[in-house]
């Protein structure tokens, strides 16, 4: 009986410790509160960087070369009637490629949820070049030679300074679907070699060369697609990405090759080289979006 009243006064008490133990109050710490990431934005100032290729138009290039004082006779060759050799020209189709990159930096305004526009300047190092060759055949009272030139054309750095106008849809805040166009510029340099070479009665090369390196003004068209970072890590919260496509128009030079060598009889032409700057570029980019303009963000308390 002793044993059993002992075993009921340790159930007791044990029971009524756990009572008393859930009135305490708790000690665990409150749960973090992890605010949801800020709403995607496009308003204000970005910069940042790109990378693409550039590639012509399939525009063709236009040469050719004409005499501007004809032969005389000279010790040692055989005598040959004064005259004017022929001319000739020619079209070949130009290949301007190579890639690209640099940087850009640019404004929008978001007007609603869905309609943005903007500007943006950018400035690009470019390997865009081209190399073609064109030649002719003529057969004229001198005998016959072969007349051909040389065209390089490169575009060393071009840069652009563009509107913007985009759309963002409702389900799709962070996706900005964009048209842009306005002024280019870019250093243009081409040089042209040209030759005539006579395999009879002149039996000599005539030789004339040009170079044109100035700097260009044109347009721009294209577009594009530019994706908000934000959601995917805190860090990412302000960088956007974006592939663009643009079509730029520099112009067109007219090379001036003027003679190096005439004949050996005294022959001497001048030639010239017609090459639009055309082309296209496709370029990746990464964007840091700011607004050193914007008030401090108000916290909520807890």
């Amino acid at each position: 009986m002793k044993t059993l009243t002992t075993a009921a006064g340790i159930a007791l008490a044990f029971f009524a410790g756990s009572a008393l133990a859930a009135d305490f109050p708790s000690r665990k710490a409150a749960p973090v509160y992890v605010p949801p990431p800020p709403p995607a934005t496009w308003n204000g100032l970005y910069g940042g960087v790109n990378i693409g290729y550039g590639f012509g138009d399939s525009s063709r290039e236009q040469g050719g070369i004409s005499y501007i004082k004809g032969t005389t006779p000279a010790a040692g060759i055989a005598p040959i009637a004064s005259v004017l050799p022929v001319g000739s020209g020619w079209s070949v189709p130009q290949n301007l490629n190579g890639v690209l990159g640099g940087g850009q930096v640019g404004y929008n305004w978001q007007y609603n949820p869905w309609l943005v526009v903007g500007l943006e300047s950018d400035l690009q190092a470019s390997d865009v070049h081209s190399t073609v060759f064109g030649g002719a055949g003529v057969l004229d009272a001198t005998g016959a030679h072969l007349q051909s030139g040389n065209s390089t054309k490169s575009v060393d750095w071009f840069g652009t300074v563009r509107g913007r106008i985009g759309v963002t849809f409702p389900s799709m805040p962070s996706l900005l679907v964009y048209g842009t166009g306005g002024f280019a510029y870019g250093q243009v340099v081409h040089n042209v070699s040209m030759a005539d070479t006579f395999a009879g009665g002149l039996g000599a090369t005539a030789v004339a060369s040009g170079n044109y390196d100035q700097t260009r003004t044109g347009w721009t068209v294209g577009g594009g697609v530019e994706y908000m970072l934000t959601g995917f890590h805190p860090l990412l919260n302000n960088f956007s990405v974006k592939i663009e496509y643009l079509y730029t128009d520099l112009g067109t030079t007219n090379t001036i090759a003027l003679p190096l060598t005439g004949t050996a009889a005294g022959a001497i032409f001048v030639g010239n080289q017609i090459s639009p700057t055309r082309f296209h570029t496709v370029r990746a980019g990464l964007n840091w979006h700011f607004n050193p303009f914007a008030g401090a963000p108000v916290l909520a308390k807890y």
